[in-house]
């Protein structure tokens, strides 16, 4: 077995910061789950593992990972950002994903997609492309002040899903006017909206959730063409002010897409 080296510990954790990651285009994955989702679709530079983990993996995975390195639990604990580690810790290469505006404002007219307005909460960025992957939505538009795809907190949350959903870091109010101007839908939801149960919803579009505080933004608002509203239940009732952003994509995808299936 190996002994972690203090370099090893230190190239590690320095993937815990943005910086790094950017500079490098790498990040870190831990956990069975997460890691072996992404093993299948994504490029891993380094692996270190428990024994037992590194007998599970096949032959065809052992032979894409160019560096992998067999720990005890002690040593592993060393490299973990987890108070629990979970058998394995790997370095993956960051995702190419499309930039070119034209393009993806081009994407909700032929599909659904999700946009995001400052959604800022690691552990809920991590949830929503979780719940993109669960619903089959392949693209993510997030504003630049929304929380970094590749931190570890939001890896974890996404149990995987990075590897299937892209995330694009754009100017959004540019890409959704132009999206707008196209011809596309632009869902919005908001407190003085259109009950989104009622309301007519297209297949194809965009939804724009916003800020865990603020909700969506004066200037993406302004490119919203269908203001939707979830209502409480039962209507006038008392109820909490709003909905956790991660808990209101869910309730909005699942009505977008139980719609198709009328």
């Amino acid at each position: 077995m190996v002994v972690v080296t203090k370099q090893m510990i230190k190239d590690i954790h320095s993937l815990n910061l943005k910086k790094y990651r950017d500079e490098s285009g790498l990040f870190v994955a831990e956990g069975a789950k997460v890691v072996e989702d992404l093993l299948h679709l994504m490029r891993c530079k380094m692996l270190f593992a428990t024994e037992e983990y590194f007998a599970s993996l096949s032959y065809s995975i052992r032979s894409k990972v160019p560096d992998i390195e067999v720990v005890d639990a002690s040593q592993l604990k060393k490299l973990s950002n987890l108070s629990t580690p979970r058998d394995v810790v790997a370095v993956f290469e960051k995702k190419t994903v499309a930039t070119d505006v034209d393009e993806l404002a081009g994407l909700p007219g032929k599909m659904l997609c999700l946009a995001l307005d400052g959604v800022q909460d690691p552990g809920n960025l991590g949830t929503i492309i979780r719940l993109a992957d669960w619903f089959g939505i392949e693209h993510i538009f997030a504003s630049r002040d929304t929380a970094d795809l590749y931190s570890p907190k939001v890896v974890q949350a996404t149990m995987g899903a990075i590897a299937r959903v892209a995330v694009h870091y754009v100017d959004l109010p540019c890409v959704l006017s132009r999206a707008a101007e196209s011809g596309a839908a632009v869902y919005g939801t908001f407190l003085d909206g259109a009950d989104m149960y009622v309301e007519s919803l297209e297949h194809n579009g965009v939804i724009v959730m916003g800020n865990e505080g603020n909700g969506i933004s004066r200037e993406v608002s302004a490119c919203v063409n269908h203001r939707l509203y979830i209502p409480p239940f039962p209507a006038g009732r008392a109820t909490s002010e709003s909905l956790n952003v991660a808990v209101a994509t869910a309730v909005v995808c699942s009505e977008f897409r139980r719609r198709e299936l009328k």
